[in-house]
């Protein structure tokens, strides 16, 4: 009996013959060919020298740093992983063209990293590994700003972008910093430390110390464990930097790990001097007391913020916001400050100078030894030296306000300052200090774009009163002397410090007491009518006698100020003077001559000279000049001149409104041959 077969059965043995053999004997080669390369490409990713690619690697880097790199050791790479890794033996960074170093920028023993690869298909980058063995960096920053270690063009720095790293490993690490433009030289060390446990607690910490400008360095940035890091969460830190005196510290997070260009928090700054500051940021701040102060710091980019800052410099204290924008040729520092209550001693450090050291005084010890060697040399200007330097380093925008001020001897109640910089010239614009009654203000500048920084002063004293300055010998409660004080100073000089300024000054300086009213006894004594002036002095005769006008012109050339006119009028007493202040010795030698308008029967003529230090002058009676008594009218009558000049110089409409006025015009009609006309100081009292 035949055997018959399942109809399906019988079809699919009388189809075509399909799979390998069913293959054309193109496909057939095709897919040999593929297979062939597969298993070839596994062989010589095994058996593969990866230096071949420390040529290709290193150029491509080259191109991207605009500076040779090289790796000298071996390059081994590890990737089959879902986290590959890699590690370059002995890579080397070359100096750019400009840097004058056989020295290259790094050398690096290690340069080791992983990457893992599905946060990739996120858009993120995570690094479960850096690590950084021997590196060697000499650092160099020229004059003109260029830095070895900026790569690409200009436009600020924006700060360093990393991505998220879990493991950071830096190991025996050493950097040379030799910074021309900020003056600034470091040497020291670098390292990583990072403890964890198993309850997710310790610390990651990278830290340095060296030495900075001769200074004691130290520094630290702490936070968590890298472990866990994400760069969809904030990183919080620690950092504490102490340079000499200066300690900064700050509690703050970076928010995007590791974008190093956006991070916020708090910070703390203390130090014996804000000037110091310059070589760990950059600003020009001015010299200061000893100060502490504390506010919220945030970077975005190249814009740096610390608002609601408070503290203390010297005995003043001090609270306001700034913000320092980097983009650009130079950081712009824009700063809106204020005090409550203003010590005015410490100003005396935005000179150069030391602020009072007396006891309870905030002052640092280089400020101490200052005070005691401008004490023991009797002397007022400091020459403390200007670096000009530092002002073209940067531009700024800048006002300030104290709402009270602590001047002992002083009737000052108020402070206002702006000040801009820009370029290297800086200019204080209004500079307003405010009186019980009355004030100075005016136009301070200092051009410290050339070689020679120039310093322009241009202040007026207004609408101050004589009892508010001059305390001494009151009677009755009646004050000495009082009545209305003007005055003018124009002064410019040259030279890198206060005193070179004030030795080379040129201009003028005008004091003017248009009305008021003096104890007779000091208005005899001012004649040196001795008899008079004793007597109603010891009987403390409050008795008062008119100031009917006091003139004090001085012409400043080469840091000598020589009297023009000195005039003092009194109801009884016609007082002259003349001499000269000499700013480059700081020593001043006036004489004072009067002559009573009265009739005397016993009356000795003898002039005064007060003469000696600025900070502590005396004053003498000329016994030996003494003469007989001349005429009042005649004296008048040659003094008078200038003062039709000088007043509109010191204050508009004052020459129509004071009682000088009235000297004036009594001096043309004993025949006094005063000026008419617009001088130029009309011209310039009406600008």
């Amino acid at each position: 009996m035949p055997i018959r077969w399942p109809t399906a059965a019988t079809a699919a043995l009388t189809q075509p013959a399909s799979g390998w053999n069913a293959m054309s004997r193109r496909a057939r080669i095709g897919l040999s060919a593929v297979s062939l390369f597969i298993l070839t490409l596994i062989v010589l990713l095994v058996i593969f020298d990866w230096n071949w690619l420390r040529g290709p690697v290193g150029a491509a880097a080259s191109v991207r740093l605009g500076r040779t790199v090289e790796i000298v050791g071996d390059l081994k790479v590890h990737p089959w992983s879902l986290s590959p890794s890699a590690e370059a033996y002995d890579v080397r960074i070359a100096q750019p063209a400009w840097v004058k170093s056989d020295a290259d920028m790094a050398r690096i023993g290690k340069l080791a990293v992983q990457l893992e690869i599905p946060p990739l298909f996120a858009g993120r980058t995570v690094l479960p590994m850096l690590e950084v063995i021997r590196p060697r960096l000499e650092l160099v920053r020229l004059a003109d700003g260029r830095a070895n270690w900026t790569f690409g063009g200009k436009g600020g720095d924006r700060g360093l972008k990393l991505p998220a790293i879990r493991r950071f490993v830096i190991t025996d690490g050493r950097i040379n910093l030799n910074d021309l433009m900020r003056r600034t030289r470091f040497s020291g060390t670098v390292y990583t430390d990072e403890t964890a446990d198993g309850a997710d607690r310790g610390e990651f910490a990278l830290r340095g110390e060296g030495r900075l400008n001769g200074a004691r360095f130290i520094a630290s940035v702490t936070g968590d464990p890298l472990l866990n890091v994400s760069p969809n969460r904030p990183w919080p830190f620690r950092a504490d930097v102490r340079a000499g005196a200066t300690r900064i510290q700050a509690n703050a997070r970076i928010v995007k790990p590791f974008d190093l260009g956006r991070f916020e928090g708090s910070v703390t700054l203390t130090g014996a001097d804000l000037n110091d500051l310059y070589g760990l940021t950059g600003l020009t701040l001015p010299n200061t007391p000893p100060y502490s102060a504390s506010g919220q710091i945030a970077r975005r980019g190249t814009l740096y913020r610390l608002e609601r800052a408070t503290g203390r410099i010297g005995d003043s204290d001090l609270s306001g916001d700034l913000s320092v924008e980097t983009r650009g040729e130079r950081p712009f520092l824009t700063a809106d400050l204020r005090s409550r209550r203003l010590d005015f001693d410490d100003l005396g450090s935005l000179f150069g100078g030391p602020p009072a050291t007396r006891r309870g005084e905030t002052a640092s010890p280089e400020q101490a030894a200052m005070a005691g060697r401008l004490r023991r040399a009797a002397r007022l200007f400091p020459d403390a030296t200007l670096q000009v330097e530092r002002i073209r380093a940067m531009d700024a925008k800048v006002t300030y306000r104290a709402e009270t001020v602590n001047a002992p001897g002083l009737p000052l109640s108020k402070v206002a300052l702006t000040l801009d910089l820009k370029d290297g010239m800086l200019t204080g614009d209004p500079v307003a200090l405010t009186f019980s009654r009355g004030s100075i203000s005016g136009l301070v500048r200092l051009d410290a774009r050339g070689e020679q920084p120039r310093t322009d002063v241009d202040l007026r004293l207004t609408g101050a009163r004589l009892e508010d300055w001059i305390k001494f010998g009151a009677a009755g409660g009646q004050p000495a002397i009082e009545g209305q004080i003007v005055a003018r100073a124009r002064l410019t000089g040259h030279g890198n410090s206060v005193r070179k300024a004030a030795a080379s000054a040129d201009g003028t300086l005008t004091i003017v007491s248009p009305r008021g009213e003096i104890r007779q006894a000091f208005a005899e004594l001012l004649g040196v009518n001795v008899f008079k002036g004793l007597y109603l002095l010891l009987s403390e005769d409050p008795r008062q006698t008119a100031i009917r006008c006091a003139v004090a012109d001085f012409q400043v050339k080469d840091g000598i100020a020589r009297s023009n006119r000195i005039v003092i009028d009194t109801g009884v007493v016609l007082v002259t003077g003349s001499g000269v202040i000499n700013l480059k010795t700081e020593r001043l030698n006036l004489l004072f001559e009067g002559e009573s308008k009265k009739p005397r029967l016993l009356r000795l003529y003898i002039p005064i000279r007060v003469d000696g230090p600025l900070v502590k002058p005396g004053a003498t009676l000329q016994t030996g000049n003494a003469v007989a008594q001349g005429g009042v009218a005649v004296a008048l009558a040659s003094l008078l001149s200038p003062l039709a000049a000088i007043l509109p110089f010191v204050e508009a409409g004052l020459a129509e409104d004071a009682n000088c006025a009235a000297l004036v015009a009594r001096g043309r009609a004993k025949g006094a041959p005063v000026r008419g006309g617009t001088t130029p100081a009309n011209k310039d009292a009406d600008r």
